[in-house]
């Protein structure tokens, strides 16, 4: 039995990582691919070594590593420089998804990919589930959490897919507006129709 694929989304302050948090606690396993992209670019890694060798040494800090703010603004402006690390990263996180997929022996789990409306990895999963937040929060959490000013924040978002264009991909949307509690709610049902559904599949 193959397990099924929730691939889970949402802009920036969304709330995603509380989400997935929450099918945690439930025994779901989570599969994060900017974890994943943390591990492609630890040093000794073909991935990083790519890196240097496109974007230079200055993309390293002091002991080696890859600076990533550094990193970050640099491709923040530069879209020929976003879409070479994309080139870089994507094919290597893609076969990591599946190797790592492949071992599990669950009736689901989750793939958390916040840029999957950008990437167009939707054949990674089966399911979209996207976490919606209103922009006006998603901004007061960027600016509370990363510690950057409103402008900053609103650039962020305005280099991310829209609200339309994410929830256009969502099989289910998350409304992450209220507190915890709200929300764990939320992922219980969701939890139970995924294992309905993994459960007829199998069937």
């Amino acid at each position: 039995m193959t397990v099924l694929i929730i691939g889970l989304t949402g802009g920036i302050g969304s709330g995603k990582t509380r989400v997935s948090d929450c099918f945690i606690r439930y025994g779901v396993p989570v599969v994060d691919t900017d974890q994943l992209a943390r591990e492609l670019v630890e040093p000794g890694q073909l991935a990083l070594a790519e890196i240097v060798a496109h974007f230079g040494l200055d993309c390293l800090d002091d002991a080696g590593r890859l600076h990533r703010a550094r990193l970050r603004e640099r491709v923040f402006a530069d879209a020929e420089g976003r879409r070479r690390l994309e080139a870089i990263l994507h094919p290597c996180i893609r076969a990591q998804v599946r190797e790592r997929v492949a071992t599990l022996t669950a009736p689901y789990c989750v793939v958390v990919i916040p840029l999957l409306a950008e990437t167009g990895m939707t054949d990674l999963v089966e399911r979209v589930l996207v976490v919606d937040a209103p922009e006006a929060e998603q901004i007061r959490r960027v600016v509370v959490r990363d510690q950057v000013d409103e402008t900053q924040a609103h650039r962020i978002l305005a280099a991310q897919a829209s609200r339309a264009q994410r929830l256009a991909l969502a099989d289910d949307v998350l409304e992450n507006i209220g507190d915890l509690e709200a929300l764990d709610r939320q992922v219980a049902l969701l939890h139970q129709r995924y294992l309905t559904l993994a459960a007829a599949r199998s069937a």
